[in-house]
């Protein structure tokens, strides 16, 4: 079991990255992808995790997240900063079958060790958007390992937490935040982030679905 009671600067800046992103605050955007490269992220990192965000806060939180890394980029560049690259995506199986593999990683991340043999009111309702976010969210998304699992977690529910008003999918991501590993201590110290750095309603909404999320867990 983690025991770590904290984030690391890597996990924080992850935290700001993604949650300024969701919000559109390019200002405060900037200095966060400056602080999350001097932290040890790499600049396919850093996309990935600005990427990822079109599938929570929309393309155009996505785009305009990663015009503003280009234009620090370019600041860095005139500055002599000279940034680690990263490694890139590994290339997906042309034979992967992205239904089970999505299907896989959900339930992994619900912490379940059996696939649901029912499915829930939301797929009979609109089977189309199970489909998507099995074959294309936790597939073609989920697959690509720039980030870890826990990484992607991580900024999903700093994006969920500064979207406001999606208390039922972070409910649901906070638990797969901590199935992937985050430890009681982290996530308390993540609503620690939120409330220094982004703000004061998005920390107090965030610290309701923990404390529900934490109860349901003992």
């Amino acid at each position: 079991m983690n025991k770590e009671t904290t984030l690391d600067a890597r996990q924080q800046a992850i935290v700001t990255i993604a949650a300024y992103t969701t919000s559109g605050d390019i200002e405060q955007l900037k200095p966060a992808l400056n602080e999350g490269l001097d932290a040890g992220l790499t600049v396919n990192e850093v996309k990935e995790v600005l990427v990822q965000m079109y599938a929570y806060a929309g393309f155009p939180r996505s785009l305009g997240g990663i015009w503003a890394f280009m234009g620090v980029m370019d600041e860095r560049k005139e500055k002599g900063i000279q940034d680690e690259e990263g490694k890139g995506a590994s290339p997906i199986p042309a034979d992967l079958d992205r239904d089970a593999y999505g299907e896989r990683v959900r339930t992994d991340l619900s912490g379940l060790k059996e696939i649901p043999t029912t499915k829930a009111p939301y797929q009979e309702f609109s089977p189309i958007i199970d489909t998507f976010l099995k074959e294309h969210l936790f597939a073609d998304i989920f697959a690509r390992d720039i980030l870890t699992h826990q990484e992607r977690e991580l900024a999903t529910i700093a994006c969920l937490a500064s979207l406001g008003r999606a208390e039922g999918p972070l409910n649901f991501h906070m638990g797969a935040a901590m199935n992937t590993g985050l430890s009681e201590g982290q996530m308390h110290d993540f609503i620690k982030v939120l409330d220094a750095r982004v703000g004061k309603k998005e920390a107090e909404s965030a610290r309701e679905v923990l404390a529900s999320v934490l109860a349901a867990r003992k």
